[in-house]
């Protein structure tokens, strides 16, 4: 199940979380963030997902560097270890945290 969070949660969730936590980046008005959203939901049945508005989350995508949506980034121990912009695979996504 995804959970979209907001800049606080994101501390808590995925900062602090040993697993690995996939963190799409996104817009309502996005039209390839919404093709992208049933693939993320798919691997959420594996992986912690969560999303995170950049309209409503400014400061945290600023933080990362977000020029672009949709824009997955796979942190493990509180750190990013890959990141893929645009629209994906499943098979590609999957492959960014292998």
């Amino acid at each position: 199940m995804i959970k979209k969070i907001n800049n606080e949660e994101f501390k808590n969730e995925v900062l602090n979380n040993k697993d690995i936590s996939l963190v799409d980046f996104y817009a309502d008005w996005c039209g390839p963030c919404k093709m992208l959203s049933p693939i993320m939901e798919e691997i959420s049945s594996d992986y912690n997902v969560y999303k995170i508005n950049v309209d409503e989350e400014e400061d945290l995508a600023r933080e990362y560097g977000i020029m672009s949506i949709p824009c997955v980034i796979v942190f493990k121990d509180g750190k990013e270890i890959a990141r893929s912009v645009g629209l994906k695979s499943k098979e590609e996504i999957i492959n960014m945290i292998k």
